[in-house]
């Protein structure tokens, strides 16, 4: 499956349609919120198991990553954007900040 036929199908299951600064407020939070659950799942696989990763706190950290990425989705179409177009901009900019030596450091456009 490509990223943007995995938009598409996303977007089959909005259940509601919002006005558009509502609706990509709404999906602008729903990334932050489910990245926070994804964080508050890794926090406590350090705090509490030691970093011990088990095959159950994989899937429910799939499962996570799974709601960052619906809300992605929408929140990409919603602003008229392609995941498999972000993909590929993403990774050709990493490559070019690789190449030049600025994959660290600090500012988005380095």
């Amino acid at each position: 499956m490509t990223f943007d036929e995995y938009q598409k199908q996303a977007m089959t299951t909005v259940f509601k349609e919002y006005e558009p600064v509502l609706g990509r407020s709404i999906m602008a939070l729903g990334i932050a919120g489910e990245a926070g659950e994804v964080a508050d799942k890794w926090k406590k696989i350090l705090g509490y198991h030691d970093g011990v990763v088990t095959p159950e706190d994989v899937a429910e950290l799939s499962k996570e990553v799974g709601d960052v990425l619906w809300y992605l989705a929408v929140f990409a179409d919603m602003l008229g954007l392609k995941l498999d177009d972000i993909a590929q901009q993403n990774v050709e900019k990493l490559a070019s900040r690789k190449q030049r030596g600025a994959i660290k450091g600090a500012g988005d456009n380095r």
